[in-house]
């Protein structure tokens, strides 16, 4: 049998270079999903679990530091380093600061990258025992699984839409806590602009009727900042 292969999310604008590294790491046995994106890495983030995640700090779209936070919030469990040409000594600590595992500047060596990504899984040690509680979730007389896209409670199962599910997704790995309108519009939809801003306030309000028979539970409107799931 076949050992299992770490799964590493690898954030590359530079599409050469980026394919030159997925294939020295596929050809050292790591599964490599390679995004050329920030879009691209949070949608692969919503889908798929990752061992480790690769970023690069110059991006198109939004840099590297940005995602690092969206995966610092909204995705704890996965560890996360920095493959960039920006190595001015506030960037390295900046880079820590976010809590990454390792800060590498370009250009590296091939084989050093792959010793450093295996002596950093081997560091961290297995997580698959951390893959359940990435989509598996209590709120209250609640539970709710993002990857089935249930929410239960009750006697009752309320099926939710893809937006639902990862909007109470974000509210609830930030619950107690201010989750602006932009972080969230960033971060689920991509954009931040008027229109995606009145859907929010839609998939808002179903999310008030679903948790409305638990009243420990409650999603506050915060004027002109965003939302905040509280939870006693």
């Amino acid at each position: 049998m076949e050992p299992k292969k770490n799964n590493i999310l690898l954030v590359e604008d530079d599409s050469t270079l980026g394919y030159l590294l997925k294939e020295y790491l596929v050809m050292n046995q790591f599964s490599i999903t390679l995004c050329t994106t920030t879009k691209e890495a949070i949608k692969s983030l919503e889908s798929h679990y990752f061992d480790l995640a690769i970023l690069d700090v110059m991006l198109p779209d939004r840099d590297g530091f940005e995602l690092a936070k969206t995966i610092h919030n909204a995705h704890p469990n996965i560890p996360f380093m920095f493959l960039t040409a920006r190595s001015m000594k506030v960037d390295v600590l900046k880079g820590f600061s976010l809590g990454a595992v390792d800060y590498l500047k370009k250009p590296i060596d091939e084989e050093e990258l792959v010793v450093r990504i295996k002596s950093l899984l081997q560091r961290l040690g297995p997580n698959d025992s951390k893959k359940e509680d990435l989509h598996e979730f209590q709120l209250g007389m609640f539970e709710f699984n993002a990857r089935n896209q249930e929410l239960k409670g009750n006697g009752k199962t309320v099926s939710l839409t893809k937006r639902e599910s990862e909007l109470l997704k974000y509210l609830i790995t930030h619950k107690n806590n201010l989750c602006s309108h932009k972080e969230i519009l960033n971060n689920l939809w991509g954009k931040h602009d008027y229109f995606n801003k009145k859907s929010l306030n839609v998939f808002i309000s179903h999310l008030r009727k679903y948790l409305q028979e638990d009243t420990s539970i409650s999603i506050e409107n915060v004027h002109k900042q965003g939302f905040i799931l509280k939870v006693d």
